[in-house]
């Protein structure tokens, strides 16, 4: 939502790194588009074998996420022809690998056939989002059929970080149970009392082949953004709270998470029910909330104009309903149970 970044440093950079991916992709046999060679971080140990003729999941996700949001900026700037450039490049390129289970694979040629510590085999299902839970049934048998694979062929070459990664998946795939005990080990198992993420399993109990401490950080990362996938995603447009928490979790606050559109969000759970929501805009524009009042009656009021008649309303929805609420830059509103 800052448009000067967009305009002088965003789309430029994007637009670079498209422009090079155009130049350095072929047209294969089939007509789809390629890269001559291709990798998949670290696996077969990085032997010859690791490298293969045909696009990898790891490679064609980048690739497609960065023609996707080209298309995307340019279209944010009214460069129609931009865009549609951008948008017929990401049309070659091929669908993802799948097995005939619907799991994601390394390559055309290799299914996910080992336990390895990297599962970038999957990133257009996370980080990227370009295979989402809302996109609906399709989408969500693919999520869940290769988080189910890299959970039976197992953790023996996973590093800490594999499990706070797999924390953010289940997260994505609105797995509660399973997000927070995968957080769990990786806090119990591969972190010093001192909070620094060592990789190896430190409990000895068979959670990994590596019990090892080199200290790496992007663990801890993902440990805190896992926790935030659980509470809180915007990625269809709308904003869904405690998406994916367990059961157990019945009093839960969180303030000023950040979301798609600049909105910060505050919510309050006590016993189950979600009582308070409280959203303000950074630069403006419609929050959509999917309704999280279970069909109670709520209130909205707005919090930086006291008295402003058009916030204040009393509803009631079905669950899952979509509230909206034109917000004008820096403007706050509380939602709560009437």
């Amino acid at each position: 939502m800052d448009r000067a970044f967009l305009k002088k440093r965003a789309y430029p950079w994007i637009k670079e790194v498209a422009h090079h991916l155009e130049c350095v992709t072929v047209i294969d046999e089939n007509g789809k588009r390629k890269l001559p060679i291709s990798a998949s971080p670290e696996i077969n140990d990085n032997s010859l074998n690791a490298w293969f003729s045909k696009t990898t999941n790891y490679d064609l996700a980048l690739i497609k996420y960065t023609f996707k949001i080209a298309a995307e900026l340019a279209n944010e700037l009214k460069l129609n022809g931009e865009a549609d450039h951008w948008k017929k490049i990401l049309d070659e390129f091929p669908d993802f690998a799948l097995t005939a289970n619907n799991e994601m694979m390394f390559s055309p040629s290799m299914t996910y056939n080992q336990s390895h510590r990297h599962f970038s085999h999957q990133m257009a299902i996370h980080p990227l989002g370009l295979i989402k839970w809302e996109d609906g049934l399709a989408s969500q048998k693919i999520i869940r059929n290769t988080i189910r694979q890299m959970d039976s062929i197992g953790p023996g070459l996973w590093c800490g970080y594999s499990y706070s990664w797999l924390g953010n998946i289940k997260a994505r795939a609105r797995d509660g149970e399973g997000a927070a005990k995968d957080l769990q080990i990786f806090a119990k198992a591969f972190c010093l009392k001192n909070s620094f993420h060592v990789n190896g399993d430190q409990t000895k109990s068979g959670l990994s082949g590596f019990t090892y401490r080199p200290f790496t950080l992007e663990g801890n990362f993902a440990f805190a953004s896992g926790i935030q996938e659980m509470l809180i995603q915007s990625y269809s447009g709308n904003i869904v709270l405690f998406p994916a928490i367990p059961v157990s979790w019945r009093d839960i606050q969180f303030n000023t998470l950040r979301t798609e559109g600049a909105f910060l969000v505050s919510a309050t759970m006590k016993d189950k029910r979600v009582t308070t929501v409280t959203v303000q805009s950074e630069q403006g524009g419609i929050v959509c909330l999917q309704n999280p009042f279970e069909g109670n009656r709520f209130k909205i009021t707005c919090a930086t104009t006291p008295g402003k008649k058009s916030l204040e309303t009393i509803g009631r929805l079905a669950k899952d309903e979509v509230i909206k609420i034109n917000l004008t830059k820096g403007e706050k509103v509380v939602l709560s149970l009437d």
